[in-house]
């Protein structure tokens, strides 16, 4: 059996979305395939969404922006909207099972200094550790009892 892919999507793909995604693969045990998108990718990944990560054992050097068009050939079977615009502009996908909308703040429109933008990068990353790591035991507690 394929694993299910599930699909993390945010506007411009280059901090929420892949802080959940790197999240998620680690958390889910390979039990599925996690990708990332935007509706509009801004074509990198933050810096400092790496840097946070790298702190917590996760590697998203590799990573890179992608348009959510790249997934409408494939089959997706959940998705899940990290930001506001990205859950109006959705799509649905061929397979698509599950939506889920969790909205968190932006980290890339922080201000100040690098030292005060990296707290709020940390405070987005540990509040979407916190949900996705418990999506991801609900997700393995469900396949227990399957």
């Amino acid at each position: 059996m394929t694993q299910p892919t599930v699909l993390i999507l945010c506007t411009g793909n280059s901090c929420r979305s892949h802080l959940a995604e790197g999240i998620l693969r680690v958390a889910g045990n390979d039990q599925f395939l996690v990708a990332s998108a935007g509706s509009r990718p801004a074509g990198y990944v933050h810096p400092l969404a790496i840097q946070v990560m790298t702190e917590i054992g996760i590697d998203l050097s590799t990573h890179t922006s992608k348009h959510m068009n790249e997934f409408l050939n494939q089959p997706v079977e959940t998705v899940i909207t990290v930001c506001g615009n990205a859950d109006q502009a959705c799509p649905i996908f061929p397979g698509q099972v599950n939506r889920h909308h969790w909205p968190f703040d932006d980290p890339a429109h922080a201000t100040g200094t690098d030292e005060e933008k990296l707290v709020v990068f940390r405070r987005v990353r540990d509040e979407i550790r916190a949900v996705f790591q418990a999506y991801a035991a609900g997700r393995q507690d469900q396949a227990k009892g399957a």
